[in-house]
């Protein structure tokens, strides 16, 4: 696929704007327009949708959600170097890309589809920065309202973290990350994507991510959760009578039928649920 849509193509975009990628903002660009489109063609029908795009840099996955016709794309740029080559894709979908500079992590992102006018059908759909990627993800599902705002999301991580996010019991990538989303989420990885597919190859192999919300997750709240995935899975190698003794051990354990020679690596979210339950 050579072109997408009538503007330049994304390698003289970044140079003419001189936006070579930034270790510290985690940024690794994807220029390859059969990849964007995967991702979108990954994330489903965007027509009606309003889609969330945290980092876009020079929106080359931007181009790819405008021109596949979703309704309108929010998206969150912390760079201002990117914004005249964001600014010229919205002049070119009018009306359809509203483009907010500010830091992903210190917004409200339910708040900012509001004041942009989409508060309908949202999906999130990114190319992370690597160095956020992680918190984007545990504000999104372990926020306090839930449902979320979001019906769906479609996210490239590092692989050891895709993994981590999809990961179930008795697997070795199976801890905290794995049960605050399971708990919530239904989880899969789409695809992977070697390091040459991005500007500058990073050094570590990609995925794509693909999450759906569960309408009616285990009632529990969720600092309650994470304060029991802490404790088993910070001492992982130990059973949990002595991992969990500062949350009452094998008395805890016992409430809840639980074998107190077990480890974390053994529980199932919904174990894990009925522990937090219990303190």
């Amino acid at each position: 696929m050579s072109h997408i849509d009538d503007l330049p193509p994304l390698r003289d975009v970044i140079a003419t704007h001189g936006l070579t990628a930034k270790k510290a903002l985690g940024q690794n660009f994807l220029l390859d327009l059969n990849i964007t489109m995967k991702i979108v063609r990954t994330a489903g029908d965007l027509t009606n949708c309003t889609v969330l795009e945290i980092g876009p840099g020079p929106g080359g996955l931007t181009r790819a959600l405008l021109a596949s016709g979703a309704r309108h794309v929010v998206a969150i740029e912390r760079d201002d170097r990117c914004l005249p080559a964001l600014r010229d894709i919205a002049a070119h979908y009018p009306g359809r890309l509203t483009v907010i500079s500010d830091d992903a992590l210190a917004v409200d992102h339910k708040n900012v589809l509001v004041r942009a006018g989409n508060k309908k059908t949202v999906r999130i759909v990114a190319n992370l920065p690597y160095n956020i990627a992680t918190p984007l993800l545990t504000a999104w599902v372990g926020g306090s309202a839930w449902p979320p705002f979001w019906q769906s999301a479609t996210l490239m991580f590092q692989r050891e973290v895709a993994q981590r996010i999809t990961a179930k019991r008795g697997e070795k990538a199976w801890g905290r990350l794995g049960v605050l989303t399971d708990w919530r989420c239904r989880s899969e990885i789409a695809f992977d994507l070697p390091p040459q597919a991005f500007t500058p190859p990073p050094k570590v192999t990609s995925s794509v991510v693909m999450l759906e919300p569960r309408r009616e997750p285990l009632a529990v709240e969720v600092a309650l959760l994470e304060r029991v995935t802490q404790a088993a899975f910070g001492q992982r190698r130990k059973m949990l009578r002595q991992s969990l003794k500062s949350l009452g051990g094998e008395e805890l354990l016992a409430r809840v039928n639980i074998d107190p020679t077990m480890r974390a690596e053994n529980l199932t979210t919904e174990q894990f649920v009925a522990l937090a339950q219990q303190i």
